[in-house]
This record gives C-alpha cells, structure tokens and sequence, in this order.
C-alpha cells in the first residue's frame, strides 16, 4: 500500500493533502522546511515506510522508518504545527492557515482505520512525500 502526501512550503508551516488510490483521506501540517534541522523543520521529501510503534504514555503510534539524520518522526495529532510538532507530520481534517489545521484526532483515526489493517495483515504501508509545485 501507497500513500501519498502532497506538500505546499510557506513560511509559517507546510501543508498537504494525504492520498490513497486517487482519493483525498486527510489534509496535514508540519513545521515549515529548515534545511532538515532538528525539531525545527519537516522532513525531506522521499519515500517512507509506515510502521506501528508503541509508546508507554501514548499507545500505539504511527512512526515513519529511516528518515535520513532524524528519529522518531511520528504522525500524532496537532493543530499548531509551530506550536505542536517538532518534526512530526500531523493530520488535519482541513488546513486553515499555514501549518494550522482542524480535528486533527479524527482525521489520525481516518488515517489509522486506514493504515493499521494492513500493518496488521503483515504488509508494507509506504509514505511517498511530495511537492506542489507554486504558481507564484
């Protein structure tokens, strides 16, 4: 299984709508792109597995693997990408600013309805991250 997020860069946060078989399943926010860096920027664009990780205070996660210099990179709930996220890719069910979403928690559950069956199945679920390309 495919998913494929389609990125827009601004300054405040980075926009994007998740995909599946040609269908929209949710929006996303992350932090605005930073050279990569820490806790301070979204993650470079490629080609992710999904795997499921289990954290002692949150339950089971959604984690992208080998993302290049950076670890725990996760997809979890936030609706302030500047205030919430430090690196993380969080789903929204509508982007209303930069990097600034809504119902975040049900747009990860249309995600983890999606996903989690398959990684249970024993089969692969990749990210492929992308850009759109600015009319400006």
């Amino acid at each position: 299984m495919q998913l494929f997020l389609s990125r827009t860069y601004f300054k405040g946060g980075t926009n994007g709508k998740i995909f599946f078989d040609g269908k929209l399943v949710c929006e996303s926010i992350e932090l605005p792109w930073r050279n990569n860096k820490r806790n301070v920027s979204c993650i470079p664009e490629g080609r992710y597995r999904l795997i499921k990780r289990h954290h002692t205070k949150h339950g089971l996660q959604l984690a992208l693997s080998i993302v290049p210099n950076r670890e725990g990179i996760l997809i979890h709930p936030a609706n302030f990408a500047l205030r919430e996220l430090q690196g993380c890719i969080a789903p929204v069910t509508k982007c209303i600013g930069e990097g600034e979403g809504n119902y975040s928690r049900i747009a990860l559950e249309r995600l983890e309805d999606l996903v989690y069956p398959v990684l249970e199945k024993g089969e692969e679920v990749f990210l492929l991250i992308t850009s759109v390309k600015s009319s400006s």
